[in-house]
């Protein structure tokens, strides 16, 4: 495989890997939720708790880099040997490529506890957009599947 395909390949991962994170904060709202009914509820503040947000993995991080190590291992010797520099080449860059995706993705979050008017209390993890205290006076939206807690 020549340099020139080899680079085109990193570069496709890359964009591929950089596509699989897509941020959403309170404020964001998608397609499907716009013109739709949901509900309010109002409450106040109980905690506010830095988390992590891990969307989980898609897998492209791992083949993009099993890919890219086997054909980087397989210019390693020739015969026999090329066959096991593509094969190490192929996990290790599998385990370097996963590691990546991991590390892109995650991204940190608030978890909101609020303690509803109806005296039932509640968390809501969401991205870290609004500044939350002890005590604040908020709404929670919830609808089509999800629910954020916004001031």
């Amino acid at each position: 495989m020549s340099r020139n395909t080899s680079i085109i390949a990193a570069a496709l991962c890359a964009l591929l890997l950089g596509g699989c994170a897509y941020p959403a904060g309170s404020r964001d709202y998608r397609g499907y939720q716009v013109m739709g009914e949901q509900s309010v509820r109002f409450g106040v503040v109980e905690s506010v708790r830095d988390v992590r947000i891990n969307p989980g993995q898609t897998g492209v991080g791992t083949v993009g880099g099993a890919a890219l190590g086997g054909i980087a291992g397989s210019t390693v010797g020739g015969g026999s040997g090329q066959a096991a520099g593509a094969i190490a080449g192929a996990i290790l860059g599998g385990i370097l490529g996963s590691n990546v995706e991991h590390s892109a993705n995650d991204r940190p979050g608030l978890e909101v506890t609020v303690l509803l008017d109806s005296g039932k209390y509640l968390a809501v993890v969401q991205e870290p957009d609004e500044a939350f205290r002890s005590g604040d006076r908020v709404r929670v939206v919830s609808g089509h599947g999800t629910t954020r807690v916004t001031h």
